[in-house]
Protein backbone atom coordinates (compact mmCIF):
# COMPACT_ATOMS: atom_id res chain seq x y z
CA UNK A 1 0.00 0.00 0.00
CA UNK A 2 1.15 3.63 -1.20
CA UNK A 3 0.16 5.92 2.00
CA UNK A 4 -0.24 9.22 1.29
CA UNK A 5 2.25 11.57 2.36
CA UNK A 6 0.52 14.18 5.23
CA UNK A 7 0.64 16.47 6.75
CA UNK A 8 -0.93 17.76 10.39
CA UNK A 9 -1.52 20.94 11.74
CA UNK A 10 -1.66 21.89 15.50
CA UNK A 11 -2.28 24.31 17.63
CA UNK A 12 -1.78 23.10 21.01
CA UNK A 13 -2.52 19.32 23.32
CA UNK A 14 -1.71 17.50 19.83
CA UNK A 15 -3.50 14.42 21.53
CA UNK A 16 -5.15 13.98 18.00
CA UNK A 17 -1.38 14.16 16.69
CA UNK A 18 -0.43 11.55 18.80
CA UNK A 19 -3.26 9.16 18.13
CA UNK A 20 -2.76 9.63 14.11
CA UNK A 21 0.54 8.94 14.77
CA UNK A 22 0.01 5.60 16.38
CA UNK A 23 -2.33 4.52 13.66
CA UNK A 24 -0.19 5.78 10.67
CA UNK A 25 2.44 3.27 12.16
CA UNK A 26 0.19 0.40 11.10
CA UNK A 27 0.72 -0.98 7.74
CA UNK A 28 -2.81 -0.69 6.52
CA UNK A 29 -3.13 2.73 7.60
CA UNK A 30 -3.97 4.75 4.33
CA UNK A 31 -1.50 7.61 5.73
CA UNK A 32 1.92 8.24 6.68
CA UNK A 33 2.99 11.30 8.63
CA UNK A 34 5.71 13.40 7.09
CA UNK A 35 5.09 17.09 8.78
CA UNK A 36 3.49 18.56 11.71
CA UNK A 37 2.96 22.32 11.60
CA UNK A 38 2.23 24.49 14.08
CA UNK A 39 1.44 28.43 14.85
CA UNK A 40 2.00 27.99 18.19
CA UNK A 41 5.72 27.48 19.35
CA UNK A 42 4.77 26.12 22.85
CA UNK A 43 2.13 23.70 21.31
CA UNK A 44 2.91 20.59 23.43
CA UNK A 45 2.16 18.70 20.28
CA UNK A 46 5.05 19.31 18.67
CA UNK A 47 7.27 17.21 21.09
CA UNK A 48 5.53 14.38 19.83
CA UNK A 49 6.67 15.26 16.54
CA UNK A 50 10.21 15.54 17.84
CA UNK A 51 9.28 12.06 19.52
CA UNK A 52 8.67 10.49 16.63
CA UNK A 53 11.12 12.06 14.47
CA UNK A 54 8.57 13.79 12.49
CA UNK A 55 9.69 16.69 10.31
CA UNK A 56 7.87 20.02 11.95
CA UNK A 57 8.06 23.73 11.75
CA UNK A 58 6.47 26.74 13.67
CA UNK A 59 4.62 28.99 11.58
CA UNK A 60 4.48 32.73 12.38
CA UNK A 61 0.46 33.31 11.70
CA UNK A 62 1.29 37.27 12.54
CA UNK A 63 3.67 38.00 9.46
CA UNK A 64 2.47 38.86 6.15
CA UNK A 65 2.66 36.35 3.55
CA UNK A 66 3.04 33.06 6.40
CA UNK A 67 0.67 30.98 3.83
CA UNK A 68 3.79 31.12 1.68
CA UNK A 69 6.04 29.36 3.84
CA UNK A 70 3.40 26.86 4.35
CA UNK A 71 2.65 26.31 0.80
CA UNK A 72 6.84 25.92 0.38
CA UNK A 73 6.91 23.08 3.06
CA UNK A 74 4.22 21.29 1.98
CA UNK A 75 5.98 21.08 -1.59
CA UNK A 76 9.45 20.11 0.29
CA UNK A 77 7.77 17.44 1.36
CA UNK A 78 5.87 16.70 -0.99
CA UNK A 79 2.23 16.52 0.75
CA UNK A 80 -1.29 15.17 -0.75
CA UNK A 81 -2.77 15.04 2.34
CA UNK A 82 -3.55 17.63 5.38
CA UNK A 83 -5.66 17.05 8.72
CA UNK A 84 -6.30 19.96 10.97
CA UNK A 85 -6.14 18.81 14.22
CA UNK A 86 -6.53 21.27 17.36
CA UNK A 87 -5.26 24.05 14.54
CA UNK A 88 -6.49 27.30 16.27
CA UNK A 89 -6.05 29.23 12.82
CA UNK A 90 -8.60 29.70 9.51
CA UNK A 91 -6.25 28.75 6.75
CA UNK A 92 -5.99 30.17 3.84
CA UNK A 93 -8.92 30.10 0.81
CA UNK A 94 -5.04 29.56 -1.99
CA UNK A 95 -4.53 26.50 0.50
CA UNK A 96 -8.12 24.92 0.27
CA UNK A 97 -8.67 25.72 -3.07
CA UNK A 98 -4.84 24.19 -3.98
CA UNK A 99 -6.15 21.17 -1.48
CA UNK A 100 -9.41 20.29 -2.87
CA UNK A 101 -11.23 17.63 -0.61
CA UNK A 102 -7.44 17.21 0.32
CA UNK A 103 -8.05 18.71 3.82
CA UNK A 104 -9.92 17.24 6.85
CA UNK A 105 -10.69 18.92 10.11
CA UNK A 106 -12.18 17.58 13.24
CA UNK A 107 -14.28 19.84 15.31
CA UNK A 108 -16.03 19.31 18.74
CA UNK A 109 -19.45 19.24 18.13
CA UNK A 110 -22.32 17.98 16.32
CA UNK A 111 -22.31 20.42 12.75
CA UNK A 112 -23.77 22.36 11.63
CA UNK A 113 -24.18 23.44 15.40
CA UNK A 114 -21.97 25.15 17.34
CA UNK A 115 -19.18 26.39 14.74
CA UNK A 116 -16.14 27.98 15.75
CA UNK A 117 -14.69 28.06 19.14
CA UNK A 118 -16.17 28.17 22.73
CA UNK A 119 -17.92 24.97 21.65
CA UNK A 120 -18.54 23.11 25.21
CA UNK A 121 -19.88 26.12 27.04
CA UNK A 122 -22.25 26.79 24.07
CA UNK A 123 -23.22 23.11 24.08
CA UNK A 124 -23.97 23.81 27.86
CA UNK A 125 -25.85 27.42 27.78
CA UNK A 126 -27.79 25.65 25.03
CA UNK A 127 -29.02 23.03 27.43
CA UNK A 128 -28.18 20.13 24.37
CA UNK A 129 -29.18 16.40 24.98
CA UNK A 130 -26.20 15.27 23.03
CA UNK A 131 -23.13 16.81 21.47
CA UNK A 132 -20.22 14.81 19.92
CA UNK A 133 -17.86 15.20 17.43
CA UNK A 134 -17.74 15.54 13.62
CA UNK A 135 -14.85 15.21 11.45
CA UNK A 136 -15.56 17.16 8.02
CA UNK A 137 -13.93 18.24 4.40
CA UNK A 138 -12.36 22.08 4.72
CA UNK A 139 -14.09 24.52 2.68
CA UNK A 140 -14.39 28.59 2.32
CA UNK A 141 -16.64 28.35 5.08
CA UNK A 142 -15.59 28.03 8.65
CA UNK A 143 -16.71 24.66 9.60
CA UNK A 144 -19.32 24.11 6.83
CA UNK A 145 -17.57 21.17 4.75
CA UNK A 146 -19.62 18.33 3.79
CA UNK A 147 -19.43 15.65 6.61
CA UNK A 148 -17.60 12.87 6.41
CA UNK A 149 -18.05 11.43 10.29
CA UNK A 150 -20.07 12.06 13.63
CA UNK A 151 -19.62 10.53 16.33
CA UNK A 152 -22.15 11.39 19.93
CA UNK A 153 -22.86 11.16 23.21
CA UNK A 154 -25.65 11.95 25.88
CA UNK A 155 -25.17 14.83 28.13
CA UNK A 156 -25.50 13.89 32.07
CA UNK A 157 -26.28 16.71 34.45
CA UNK A 158 -23.25 16.84 35.95
CA UNK A 159 -21.35 17.42 33.02
CA UNK A 160 -18.97 20.86 32.75
CA UNK A 161 -16.51 22.04 30.19
CA UNK A 162 -13.89 20.05 31.38
CA UNK A 163 -15.99 16.70 31.24
CA UNK A 164 -17.55 17.48 28.04
CA UNK A 165 -14.06 18.11 26.66
CA UNK A 166 -12.72 14.54 27.69
CA UNK A 167 -15.83 13.12 26.67
CA UNK A 168 -15.37 14.82 23.16
CA UNK A 169 -11.54 14.05 22.90
CA UNK A 170 -12.17 10.55 23.19
CA UNK A 171 -14.59 10.24 20.28
CA UNK A 172 -12.37 12.09 18.31
CA UNK A 173 -10.02 9.42 19.08
CA UNK A 174 -11.88 7.36 17.14
CA UNK A 175 -14.05 9.80 14.35
CA UNK A 176 -11.02 10.74 13.37
CA UNK A 177 -8.90 7.80 11.95
CA UNK A 178 -12.41 6.15 10.85
CA UNK A 179 -12.70 9.42 8.43
CA UNK A 180 -9.49 8.82 7.01
CA UNK A 181 -9.81 5.27 6.47
CA UNK A 182 -13.05 5.97 4.87
CA UNK A 183 -11.82 8.59 2.94
CA UNK A 184 -9.27 6.27 1.49
CA UNK A 185 -11.26 3.35 0.93
CA UNK A 186 -12.05 3.60 -2.12
CA UNK A 187 -9.44 5.40 -3.81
Amino acid sequence: MVKKRTCIFISGQGSNLKNLIMYSRDYNFPIKINLVISNNKNAFGVKYAKKYKIPHIIINTKIKNYDKEIFLNLKKYKISFVCLAGYMKIISNKLIQKYQKKIINIHPSLLPKFKGLNTFSRVLKNRERKTGCTVHYVNEKLDSGSTITQKTFFLNSGDDVLSLKLKTQKLEHKAFPEAIVKIFRYI
